[in-house]
């Protein structure tokens, strides 16, 4: 062997890259002055692509597999400076290990609560996170477009971008997916996969594919919480439920109060009255599809009670009430009205006085005068 074929067997290098992390995106492979011998070994492994670049511009991507570098398999390198004097001249190139591996286990997040607008509960504030996974799928514009020169870059340098693209993306599809906000934890995987085709291409302007991703939780506030509990017990969730349902917890509230007999009153009225028309809604769906009985004699069914009386009364200049009969008997003893006083009630017209309204005589009328000479 000649002094020159010696020469020629110590230029030839070894290119490859182990990789022993789980987080590594990209490596570069250092060598003296960035010097490639012509006939070097190129080794790429799977779930590994090789980027060559030379002057500030990329020249050449490799996929897996081994390469022995010369003007055959470097068509791009071929016109370089260097690979014109033959074998045993060097080229100058950063030579870029790109990972190319699903990067698993990636957590998302939203830092601050979303404000959503649900058409039954109104103006509401959901969180949620999740994880998803990751790969480089065009290294050349992962090189490009996100790493530029750093020699190690990891999932951690992304992320934080990655993330906030995510949360910026899920809050505009979650407002485009229209789910009902009690569905968002039944539909975890719709929602998921919803998100996953808005993100999409998103990530690969970047060449970047996200290859999974998934909503572990949303979260909202326990008051509405609380009232989607309680809809669940009903057999239909709809919005003259939700309003006989809200309607119904307001007359508890009134008739709990201690400020008088009157709430009290006005609150068992209305609530038997709201009772049973939610019995009559809902009997409809309690028995469609059941056998009918035999026909048999029955009493007639007892007509529901009529609603009770209820004025408001002005008192002192100021409006008061409202309050139904038994109350206003009280009040007429303890001489707080009398018959000249201003009543009004649902259905009137006016204010008019208590002796011109006949459903107030016996208000009156059971009124002693007073006292001769108190």
């Amino acid at each position: 062997m000649g002094l020159f074929d010696k020469l020629r067997g110590e230029l030839i290098d070894i290119i490859e890259w182990l990789d022993d992390s789980n987080n590594t995106m990209v490596y570069r492979f250092e060598r003296y002055q960035n010097e490639i011998k012509n006939g070097a070994k190129l080794t790429v492994r799977e779930g590994q692509a090789a980027v060559f670049i030379n002057e500030g511009k990329i020249a050449d991507v490799f996929a897996p597999g081994m390469y022995a570098l010369s003007t055959a398999n470097l068509p791009i390198l071929a016109t370089l400076k260097g690979w014109a004097h033959g074998f045993n001249s060097p080229f100058k190139a950063e030579v870029y290990f790109v990972s190319t591996r699903n990067m698993t286990d990636q957590k998302w997040g939203t830092k601050n609560a979303i404000t959503l607008s649900d058409p039954r509960f109104g103006m509401l504030e959901i969180r949620a996170f999740g994880t998803y996974v990751i790969r480089v799928k065009d290294a050349a514009t992962f090189i490009r477009e996100i790493v530029g020169t750093d020699g190690h870059f990891t999932t951690e340098e992304i992320g934080e971008q990655l993330r906030s693209l995510i949360v910026t993306r899920f809050t505009d599809a979650v407002g485009e997916a229209g789910f009902p906000v009690e569905a968002f934890a039944a539909k975890a995987n719709e929602l998921s996969e919803f998100v996953h085709t808005q993100i999409g291409p998103e990530f690969e302007q970047y060449g970047v594919e996200v290859t999974k991703f998934l909503v572990e939780n949303v979260s909202m506030p326990e008051e509405v919480k609380k009232e989607i509990f309680e809809l669940s017990r009903l057999n239909a969730i709809d919005l003259n439920k939700l309003t006989q349902l809200k309607a119904a917890k307001a007359m508890e509230a009134a008739a709990a109060n201690p400020s008088g007999t009157a709430g009290a009153g006005m609150g068992m009225g209305m609530g038997f009255a709201m009772a049973n028309q939610m019995g009559q809604a809902m009997m409809p769906e309690q028995q469609a599809g059941a056998t009918p009985p035999p026909v048999q004699s029955a009493p007639p069914p007892v007509p529901p009670a009529p609603p009770a009386l209820a004025f408001f009364a002005v008192q002192n200049g100021r409006q008061a009430g409202p309050f139904d009969l038994n109350t206003l008997k009280q009040m007429a003893m303890a001489r707080q009205i009398n018959a000249d006083s201003l009543f009004w009630r649902e259905g009137m017209a006016n204010w008019t006085a208590g002796s011109q309204i006949p459903e107030l005589a016996p208000v009156f009328g059971s009124v002693p005068p007073s006292i001769p000479g108190a």
